[in-house]
Formats: C-alpha cells, structure tokens, sequence
C-alpha cells in the first residue's frame, strides 16, 4: 500500500509568520508542530510570486517558461501532466477541498475530486467567443477589484468572503474523509485505495479582516514591516496603484488582521488532523506538506499585496512531515522551489518521475545529503521579468526598460541595497545574466528559451 498525502496550502502567507521561525507573536501551534516533527525548508520560493501562474508552475513541475504560464488567468493546457495526474494514474484517489485557481476548461488538472466553490472559467477560454456581444455588457463603473487603499482602509475586526469560502471548503473535506475512511452510512468507505487529499485555503489572503477576539489579541503586538521605498522603477510600485497613503495605527490594522487570518488557518489544519485522528487514522503514516502559493508585502518597503522578488513576496513556508522514513526537526537551508514539489512527491511515494518536469526531487535534502544539489531557484513575472537565486545572491531582472538589481542576502538580509554596480560582484552579475538568458528572459526572449529549467544534465 502506497502512502497516503496530505497536502496543506494557504494563500499568500509569508514565510516569516509562523511561531517555528522566532515569530514570537504569531500563534501557530499546529505548523509548529509539523515542523518540529518534519523538515523545514528555509529558503523555499514560488516559481511566480503570482497566484495563478504560481500555482500552476508547482501542479505541473514546471517554470513558468516551460507550462507556458506567466500571468494572472493563464491556465495549463487540458490534460496537463500534474502530480495529482500522476498520482491517479497509479490507483491513487486525489481529492481537492478549497481554491486551486484553475481558470481554463480542464477544472479537474488530474484531480478526480473537487470540493469548493471556485470551479469556473473565465470568458478567455469560451470557444467560439462572440466578441462585439460580449463588448455590449460592461461592468458598472467603481465596481471590480478593490485599491490597496480601500483594503488598508477597511482592515479590522470582521468576517470576509475568504473566511466564509474557507470554512466551506474545511467542512467539506471533514465531510469527505470521513467518507473515505467509514462512510458510516452505507459502509461503502473507499480507503482500500491510496489517498492524495489537499485542503486550500484562502486565507490569510487579503481582505483585512478577522474575529473581534485574534484582532484585539494583535492590535498592538504586531509588528509594523514597513521600510523605505527603493528608487527603482518597479522595485517601487505596489501591485495596484495608486500607491498606499498609511499610517501606522493603519498598518498596524491590517497586519494585525493578517496575523489573525493566519492562526485561523492554523486552527482549521488543526481540526483536519483530529478528523483523521478520529477516523482511526495515524498522521504518521501520512505524508504530510505545508506550503503557500506566495507571500505578502504587509507594507514592507512600501508595498502591498505581492508580485514582487523581495523575500516577503516570494519566500514562501514549506514544510515536509512524514517520521516513518523522514527525521524530525530537519532543518535544509538549500534554495529550493515550489514546482520541486512534484518530483519529490513522486520520489517518496516511489512514483516515476515523468519525463519533462523542471521538478527536482528533495528527498536528497531531506535525507541530510546536499552533494550535487545546484543552489539555485527561480521566480518569474510575465515572459520577461526573472528572479535566480543562487546561494545567498539575489539577481532581479525586470526587462529592458528597468535597471537589474542584486541583493546579498547574508551582508543585506532586508534587501535595501543593491549591489549590482559593486565591481567585486561583477562576475557573479555575467553569471547571473548568462543563466537569465539561458531561462529566455534575456533579449531574445523565449525564442532562446530551450528549456533548459532545473531539469539534470
């Protein structure tokens, strides 16, 4: 019998905010302890420090380049090769409870259940498409996605649609489980088969709002992430302009509701692993990961919401729990990335690896063994904006029309200097531009792109 997996994923959760990482005000028991009884990565990264072409870069293994996703409401082909896909080919039941922010035709993308209320496409994939009728029908005028301003601005005590959605999707899949394991009704339980079950939540995802109790407790123990603003033509500009206008008591609000978003999401991983618990199940025998798609600004450097290299945007969480074969409290501090994801699930539930996949397996990592690792990751915006880390180096390159930018993280670990005219970093600038090129972010684009990703030479 195959492992059962459990995957856990938040939405837009910044690395830093969890109790295992000497967060001291943050209340995060249950990753806490998924953490100290699992391995954590130090420096994980999201192949897009955007929603959809993040999540869709770690579904199918790939960067960004190679699935072809690079933008809000690009989606992967139907039939794409995911690891929920991989795993149903080999008997597994893969279920999904909560967003996973398919947009195209394909909703399933492998998963053979789905639980949750974001199951739709958008117009771009209506074949057919009338476009002049279509262009008869406009939205009225102030309505569509709320400013920054208006978010910092409503931050506070309260209930949003992401909490509503989220308790859905958690219900649900208490619902589903308990199914799966003693369908107590018609004893028709179907854990005769392996299990790939995720729970995505879309918390801490803004808006600003959580209950009265988690945003008194916050309020005035928050810390406030703000920094100066660089003077960088993108490094200075938040997702949606126009620029915020906050105070502190403002962004003290707002983060103060974050972290409360966050010890919810906590408490709702808690409730799954007491419904498993229940069910007779022991999580030992599971493997279990926690990850986010991205993280979020919370004002850092003057910016809000994500889509940008800095660590708070593109650090993500990770976490991989599984003690039968995996030792606890492991600390890797490699760079690693998000669609590595689906070349070690493979690996440790003794899958082949299909062919294709920028994927790299962590087992290696996990198992305390860095030879031959290339300390590098990627993070990418749009066909011509790119991110390589390699060791505690940070190359940014936003296109022709904006200055590159390098950051050392181990001598500048809040990323306020750039060091990319220093003359003693010149040559690991070449190196960091040849590999860009190599990646088709360069001047010729992707028609230079050979697809080249992490895959193994």
């Amino acid at each position: 019998m195959r492992p059962n997996v459990l995957f856990l994923m938040s939405d837009e959760h910044r690395f830093d905010v969890v109790g295992y990482e000497g967060n001291d005000v943050i209340r995060t028991p249950t990753l806490d302890f998924l953490a100290e009884t699992g391995v954590v990565f130090r420096n994980a990264y999201a192949a897009s420090p955007i929603c959809v072409p993040g999540r869709q870069a770690m579904m199918s293994g790939q960067l960004p380049m190679t699935c072809g996703c690079h933008r809000f409401g690009d989606d992967l082909a139907p039939n794409s090769m995911t690891f929920a896909r991989r795993f149903a080919q080999y008997a597994y039941i893969t279920a999904c409870s909560g967003k996973l922010h398919h947009t195209g035709v394909d909703q399933m993308q492998g998963w053979t259940v789905r639980i949750g209320s974001d199951t739709h496409t958008t117009d771009r994939y209506i074949e057919g498409k009338v476009e002049n009728e279509f262009e008869k029908y406009t939205p009225a005028p102030g309505t569509g996605k709320w400013s920054n301003q208006k978010e910092i601005e409503r931050a506070g005590a309260g209930e949003s649609i992401n909490a509503i959605k989220d308790e859905y999707s958690v219900l649900g899949a208490e619902q589903y489980l308990t199914g799966y394991f003693a369908d107590p009704y018609y004893d028709r339980p179907e854990s005769h088969r392996p299990l790939l079950f995720k729970l995505s939540l879309r918390q801490p995802h803004y808006a600003f709002k959580t209950d009265e109790g988690k945003f008194l407790h916050y309020l005035n123990r928050v810390p406030i992430y703000q920094e100066s603003r660089a003077d960088h033509p993108v490094l200075s500009r938040t997702q949606a302009p126009p620029d915020v206008e906050a105070t502190p008591r403002d962004i003290r609000r707002a983060t103060a509701a974050y972290y409360g978003m966050v010890e919810t999401v906590d408490a709702q991983y808690k409730r799954l692993l007491d419904c498993l618990e229940q069910l007779g199940q022991d999580i030992d025998d599971w493997i279990i990961v926690y990850t986010s798609d991205h993280g979020d600004m919370l004002g850092e450097h003057g910016i809000w919401e994500k889509t940008q290299f800095y660590e708070g945007s593109c650090r993500v969480p990770l976490i991989i729990r599984w003690p039968k074969k995996l030792a606890g409290g492991t600390l890797v501090d490699e760079n690693v990335n998000l669609c590595d994801l689906f070349a070690t699930l493979c690996d440790l539930a003794d899958l082949p690896i299909p062919e294709g996949r920028d994927s790299r397996s962590l087992v290696p990592l996990m198992n305390g063994d860095p030879s031959g690792w290339v300390n590098e990751t990627v993070s990418a915006i749009g066909e011509d904006r790119v991110m390589i880390k390699h060791d505690a180096l940070k190359y940014c390159s936003y296109g022709p029309d904006a200055p590159e930018v390098l950051f050392d993280l181990e001598k500048d670990p809040k990323e306020n200097t750039s060091f990319i005219d220093d003359p003693s970093y010149a040559d690991a600038v070449e190196r960091f531009r040849a590999r860009r090129d190599e990646l088709g972010y360069g001047p010729a684009g992707a028609a230079g792109y050979a697809g080249a990703g992490y895959r193994p030479t």
